[in-house]
């Protein structure tokens, strides 16, 4: 019983200002149950601290180079709390402040952080429910990504969405092709069609997304199927459906060209 009540809570500190970092960290400082275990200026540092790490509280800043929050997001998964921190105004952290346990907007006073941290306690005592969906859904509704972030262990790997020549479900992953490259990454073949722009990528069977640029041929494979073939020689399946979706896509480009 008294390892639970001295059990101390691991934080790690992710946010590129110095500044911020150190006002964290003197906040964090009054708290003798809070134990700091790394702090990262990027969010590739941060990954790579979560995944090592494993710890039960993250302070996040959004927007970072390389690697936003959003990103990092994506790919450290929803086993911890995450207590946003951005200079991002209210109306815009509307759209993902449920998928945290909180955000501050900087800057933040002492009372603000204190409510905050108050709320992680509560969702790692397991008072608060655990946000369903983090990753795509936290993102702004209606921005298209520009790049898809895939960890490989500690290691994190970008892909253009101009690089992507299709994406294939797997269960409850998605294996993205690109330059003659294979990357598998946690996410369902749904949420990532809803990310992609529907002007440059179609999903033309249940199982698989293509990069209209990349498509040079349909071609009939069996009475009622097809298959596309792409610039690189790949075949990939139509469904019945997907067969009608890209027809009236592909006519649609011919008609405005």
């Amino acid at each position: 019983m008294n390892d639970a009540v001295n059990k101390k809570i691991r934080v790690v500190i992710v946010d590129d200002e110095e500044l911020a970092r150190q006002m964290l960290r003197e906040f964090l400082s009054r708290h003798a149950e809070i134990e700091i275990i790394a702090e990262c200026a990027n969010g590739f540092e941060a990954v790579k601290a979560v995944t090592e790490l494993k710890p039960d509280l993250l302070f996040l800043d959004i927007q970072m180079p390389k690697l936003d929050g959003f990103e990092v997001l994506e790919l450290i998964g929803t086993d911890r709390a995450i207590i946003f921190v951005t200079a991002y105004d209210e109306y815009a952290i509307r759209a993902f402040d449920i998928h945290a346990v909180d955000y501050l907007l900087k800057p933040f006073s002492a009372e603000r952080f204190e409510a905050a941290l108050q709320r992680a306690k509560e969702r790692l005592g397991g008072k608060l429910p655990p946000p369903t969906e983090l990753s795509s859904s936290a993102r702004p509704p209606a921005q298209h990504v520009e790049r898809i972030v895939v960890r490989d262990g500690t290691r994190v790997h970008i892909i253009p969405v101009a690089k992507l020549d299709f994406a294939e479900a797997q269960d409850d992953y998605v294996a993205l092709s690109s330059e003659g490259k294979k990357h598998l990454k946690q996410q369902t073949i749904s949420s990532l069609e809803k990310v992609l722009d529907p002007e440059r990528f179609l999903r033309i069977h249940r199982s698989y997304i293509v990069n209209l640029e990349r498509v040079t041929k349909i071609e009939p494979y069996s009475k009622d199927n097809h298959v596309v073939v792409l610039t690189n020689g790949a075949q990939l399946p139509v469904s019945r459906s997907g067969y009608a979706r890209l027809r009236a896509l592909l006519d649609q480009k011919a008609g405005s060209g």
